[in-house]
C-alpha cells in the first residue's frame, strides 16, 4: 500500500461511490482526509464512518463545487487548519442522460456547471495552496464516456472530455511547481449512478468488457491512491482508464 502519512488530501464528492471509496483508501494509507459533499450532515457522517474504520483523521465539510466563492473559502480554511494541501481528488459530479432531441438548456447548464466549472474551480483553489509549498498531486474524475461517447449522454460525454482536457492543460502549467495533475477514466462501476440501468444494458456492458464484469469503486480508488502517492512521482498529464478493457 502506498504510504500517505503526513499527507493532507481533499476529496470532493466524497459521500458516495468512487469519492467515498477514495476517501477510505487514502485514510487507510495514512492520509489526513477532508471529505466534502453538498449535504453537511451526510459529509460528517461518512467522514466519521471512515475515521472509525481506519483510525485516521477524517473530517466532513459541506461544499457545493458550483459555488466558486464557497470553493475558495473551503480550500483556504483547509490550508489554514492543516498548514498545507498535498492532494485533491475532484470526484464531485453529476450524471444525467437525454437523447439529443430532448436535451434541455437546464440539463446542459447543470451538467457543465458541476462537472466542468466545478472541477476547474476546485483545481484552481487546490493549486493555489499547493504552489506555496511547490508540491502536490491532483486527480480528476473523468469517464470512458468522455473518450468513446454514448447514446443519450451527449452532454455528460462532453463534460468528461473537458475534464480530461483540464487535467492535461493544468499538468503542463503546474509542472514547474512540482504539482502533478492526472485523471482517471472509469468504465461502468457498481455505484448508485448506474442503479437505473436495466439488466439488459448492464449485460451488454459486461459482454463488451474484456474482463467480463463490472468494476467496483474500490478498484478505482486504489488507482487514485497510487496517483496521489509519491510512487507516481513522474506521472502527470495522464488520463488513466480503469474500465476492465471496455475501450479496447
Amino acid at each position: 500500500m502506498s504510504d500517505l502519512n503526513d499527507k493532507v488530501a481533499v476529496v470532493t464528492g466524497g459521500t458516495r461511490g468512487i469519492g467515498f471509496a477514495t476517501a477510505t483508501a487514502l485514510a487507510e494509507a495514512g492520509a489526513t482526509v477532508v471529505l466534502t459533499g453538498r449535504d453537511e450532515a451526510a459529509a460528517k457522517q461518512r467522514a466519521q464512518e471512515i475515521a472509525d474504520a481506519t483510525g485516521a483523521a477524517v473530517t466532513g465539510v459541506a461544499l457545493d463545487v458550483t459555488d466558486p466563492a464557497s470553493v475558495k473559502d473551503t480550500f483556504r480554511a483547509v490550508a489554514k487548519e492543516h498548514g498545507r494541501i498535498d492532494a485533491l481528488v475532484a470526484s464531485a459530479g453529476v450524471l444525467d442522460g437525454a437523447l439529443i432531441g430532448m436535451i434541455a438548456d437546464a440539463h446542459v447548464d447543470a451538467m457543465l456547471t458541476t462537472n466542468v466549472a466545478g472541477t476547474i474551480a476546485t483545481v484552481q483553489a487546490a493549486a493555489r495552496a499547493m504552489m506555496r509549498k511547490k508540491t502536490g498531486s491532483i486527480v480528476l474524475l473523468g469517464s470512458i464516456v468522455g473518450e468513446r461517447g454514448n447514446s443519450g449522454q451527449t452532454v455528460y460525454a462532453a463534460s468528461k472530455a473537458a475534464v480530461a482536457a483540464v487535467a492535461k492543460s493544468a499538468a503542463k502549467e503546474l509542472g514547474r511547481y512540482n504539482i502533478r495533475v492526472n485523471a482517471v477514466a472509469p468504465g461502468v462501476i457498481r455505484t448508485d449512478l448506474i442503479a437505473g440501468q436495466s439488466d439488459e444494458v448492464l449485460a451488454k456492458v459486461v459482454a463488451d468488457t474484456s474482463l467480463g464484469r463490472l468494476g467496483d469503486a474500490a478498484e478505482v480508488a486504489k488507482v487514485i491512491r497510487f496517483l496521489v502517492s509519491d510512487d507516481a512521482s513522474f506521472v502527470t498529464g495522464q488520463v488513466l482508464g480503469v474500465d476492465g478493457g471496455l475501450v479496447l
